[in-house]
């Protein structure tokens, strides 16, 4: 008995005995991914003190495949089914500015309807991949209804690339010197009214969850990037744009037919969560717009594409293009020794310019607003690995 009540008592000094803690005692680290479906193909190490994030380190490359490298191997019209593979649900963006840069070094001029049709297959992708974005975004903040209905309206998007390009994912639509094929008919149309349809469910977008407090009070004041942080460290696309820099390559170095085409640079200026995601769907109505004029200022006929030699070549040079992409600039930079294969390939992404913003928002933001930052930032992990 004597022992019993020695041991008790030793056992309540030690519960009373004040430890000062260390550093290292106090933080928690969380590993967020590769396998979580909150990250994607991608991890990034978190360090909490309390509710508090102290630490971030991104770690990416899960899904690098070796694109750069691969396209050294295959002439220039081959290496188009494999770039796609990175961005599959905007793949006509990705081997748009590849097209580009190849046409600029070949000397290959391509045929006015061509440029028009591409740049509306570059629309439409858009809208392919911000619903997805968007519907991903829902999700992770809890509204089931922002998962369900984006991916839903964006099937009337993918039926339409279908039918214009005959496949609903993967395209191989663009290709240096235009596109592999013509609109089919009754595309013009069929296309308006899926465009009039989408701007109604996009005023609903607003409504059900733009405009819910509690998607604001999640997102407002949440994850600020200032003007200047966000130059600093170069970000692109609706990340930019959401810190008030009305930056779109589109306007700012326009390709194919977009120094014909009227419209509006959409741009916030609060920099938060709220901005970076509210910018993507002011994007999305402007698209509407684009798509419209597009197809009213498109000549009714002529060729699409422009007649190619076998393995095409031009002489050795070096060319850089890039395009306004769903996430940003997308751009390649080709170096050509004169054959028909590229000598090297440089993939510029938006994916891995906005990754460089993580730590710098989430260091000092609460755990609970993780979600609402990353996914804010608009980063699709395959592509950045490419």
């Amino acid at each position: 008995m004597e022992n019993f009540e020695q041991k008790f008592d030793e056992t309540i000094k030690r519960g009373l005995e004040i430890v000062k803690e260390t550093e290292e005692d106090r933080l928690m680290t969380l590993s967020v991914g590769p396998q979580h479906p909150g990250s994607g193909h991608f991890r990034f190490t978190i360090k909490v003190d309390g509710d508090y994030i102290v630490y971030c380190d991104p770690d990416p490359g899960y899904v690098h495949r070796g694109e750069e490298k691969m396209c050294e191997y295959r002439n220039f019209i081959q290496n188009i089914p494999h770039l796609e593979r990175p961005v599959i649900h905007d793949s006509t963006n990705i081997t748009y500015s590849y097209s580009l840069a190849v046409e600029e070094l070949t000397n290959i001029k391509v045929p006015l309807r061509g440029q028009y049709i591409r740049a509306l297959a570059s629309e439409l992708n858009r809208q392919v991949y911000t619903l997805y974005w968007l519907g991903i975004y829902g999700i992770f903040l809890g509204h089931s209804t922002m998962f369900m209905w984006p991916l839903g309206d964006r099937e009337l998007f993918i039926d339409l690339l279908e039918a214009l390009t005959g496949a609903r994912v993967t395209h191989a639509f663009n290709i240096p010197g235009g596109v592999r094929n013509d609109m089919p008919e009754g595309f013009k149309d069929r296309c308006l009214r899926q465009v009039a349809y989408f701007e109604k469910r996009l005023v609903e977008y607003e409504d059900i969850f733009y405009n819910n407090p509690l998607f604001r009070q999640r997102t407002e004041g949440v994850g600020i990037l200032t003007k200047e942080d966000a130059i600093k460290l170069g970000v692109t696309g609706s990340v930019l744009r959401a810190s008030g820099i009305p930056f779109d390559v589109r306007k700012a170095e326009p390709y194919d037919v977009y120094d014909e085409i009227d419209f509006k640079i959409q741009y916030m200026k609060t920099g938060d969560s709220y901005a970076r995601s509210m910018v993507p769907l002011l994007d999305m109505k402007e698209s509407c717009h684009i798509i419209r004029e597009l197809l009213d200022k498109m000549p009714q006929s002529g060729e699409v594409r422009a007649k190619l030699q076998p393995n095409p070549k031009g002489p050795a040079g070096e060319s850089y293009k890039r395009v306004e992409s769903g996430r940003g600039a997308l751009g390649y930079y080709i170096v050509s020794d004169g054959t028909p294969k590229p000598y090297r390939v440089k993939l510029s992404v938006g994916s891995f310019r906005n990754m460089l913003a993580l730590p710098f928002l989430l260091v000092g933001s609460k755990l609970a607003d993780m979600p609402s930052i990353y996914w804010s930032l608009n980063y699709w992990p395959v592509e950045a690995d490419r």
